[in-house]
């Protein structure tokens, strides 16, 4: 049985880390959180662990899944971590949604260390992680995505190499200006149609099957709708990762106007607090 590990258990990578173990790999996990990592160690069948080193241990395959790059830079660089522990020639492949200049420098300091290092964030949100549909951009050597590929599989459906590393960072910040923008749409259609007197329930389903139509309409709209903010993909992360953008388009020279009006309305829920809700939550700014 090949041996996996997963570092870091959170809404998606505790799913994503389930998945493989339903295929037949034999799943070691590490989390900051090792009680609440064990329960769920329980119901989706991967071995908890309390080091980094401990989980790594003979791994040829090791993926991380954590909140910021400041976590990805600790679990790849601090001591008792990727680098210090992993096995020569081991794949890692860092799923969290980070800096792509930080992709690189890991890219790097593996290829010095004798190991290999992709970047490969994901889209989907939680159940995307939950019925293995998400869409995964990968960054790195080719070589590395298509040996990756079977455990893609057992994640996503959408899964492409864009190129060295870095990419999938670049990859995912595109994809995140998009959802940024999809996102305020869909919360202000909601809040006209509520002050205009239509139902929103079926003014969504009048406008999703026609232009309007997003997988953002589709999956979170609802949810919106009927007061569940739990967080599929949690506001103070996609401010993260809309920070993160606003910093590589400032590097380039581009004003993103869009985004940095919806990363001030979000940065308006997490002064009201908001910061563990799920993006959908930000209806609660209009209806405020």
């Amino acid at each position: 049985m090949k041996k996996v590990a997963w570092i870091g258990t959170g809404v998606m990578g505790a799913q994503q880390a389930g998945h493989l173990v339903k295929n037949g790999y034999q799943v070691r996990a590490y989390n900051r959180t090792y009680e609440k990592m064990e329960a769920l160690s329980r119901e989706l069948g991967f071995i908890p662990c309390r080091t980094i080193a401990e989980a790594v241990a003979g791994a040829g395959v090791i993926f991380v899944m954590v909140g910021y790059p400041r976590d990805v830079e600790e679990v790849f660089c601090g001591p008792g971590g990727i680098f210090e522990c992993a096995d020569r020639s081991a794949l890692v492949i860092d799923m969290t949604t980070s800096s792509p200049a930080l992709a690189q420098k890991l890219y790097e300091q593996g290829r010095e260390k004798g190991v290999r290092v992709m970047d490969a964030p994901v889209s989907g949100g939680d159940s995307g992680a939950r019925n293995a549909t998400l869409s995964i951009m990968a960054g790195g050597d080719k070589a590395d995505f298509d040996e990756a590929m079977p455990l893609f599989s057992c994640m996503g459906k959408n899964i492409k190499h864009m190129g060295g590393p870095g990419m999938g960072q670049h990859t995912k910040a595109a994809n995140q200006i998009a959802v940024a923008g999809a996102t305020a749409a869909y919360t202000e259609a909601i809040a006209y149609a509520r002050k205009a007197g239509l139902n929103p329930a079926a003014m969504l389903e009048a406008i999703g099957a026609g232009a309007a139509g997003s997988w953002q309409i589709a999956n979170m709209a609802p949810r919106a709708l009927r007061g569940d903010f739990a967080p599929g993909f949690f506001v103070k992360h996609f401010i993260k990762d809309m920070k993160i953008v606003r910093d590589e388009s400032a590097l380039r020279g581009l004003d993103l106007k869009m985004l940095d009006a919806v990363l001030g309305l979000y940065e308006q829920m997490s002064d009201l607090g908001l910061e563990n809700d799920g993006t959908q939550a930000l209806i609660k700014v209009y209806e405020k």
